[in-house]
């Protein structure tokens, strides 16, 4: 678990948490660098620090923030408050030029239900633990 702190403060930091203008509780997804549940489980971790995560991403990795947003909905963790969609103008190093990408913002807002599904997964990751030690 310290693994996966040391890894959320890593990802906060990248994405301007803590300074610099940058919110503490935004996820800037890759679709490349991080599995899938990696997301999931960093914005859970959000959620229960601050209430609510947003979620954001540039061009190819819009469809891997849609579906963190849409595990964490059909799951009951979350529901989402705000999408903003855009493009941005970003300077294409081997062209040198810019290019266009699309962009998407998810915020997301824990549901009522969420403590009490966290409370229940910590509760069945603590008997799988268990089973493995007998």
């Amino acid at each position: 678990m310290s693994g996966d702190a040391a890894e959320a403060q890593r990802a906060r930091a990248a994405n301007g948490g803590g300074g610099g203008g940058g919110s503490s509780n935004r996820i800037q997804v890759s679709n490349t660098k991080k599995p899938l549940f990696f997301y999931v489980n960093l914005a859970k971790r959000y959620m229960q620090q601050h209430g609510e995560v947003e979620l954001s991403a540039l061009g190819m990795a819009i469809a891997t923030v849609v579906t963190v947003a849409e595990i964490l909905k059909n799951n009951g963790f979350a529901f989402e408050t705000r999408i903003t969609t855009s493009t941005v103008e970003i300077k294409d190093e081997m062209r040198g030029r810019p290019i266009q990408k699309a962009k998407i913002e998810i915020v997301l807002r824990k549901s009522d239900k969420f403590d009490e599904l966290m409370a229940t997964a910590a509760a069945e990751e603590a008997a799988e633990d268990e089973e493995e030690q007998t």
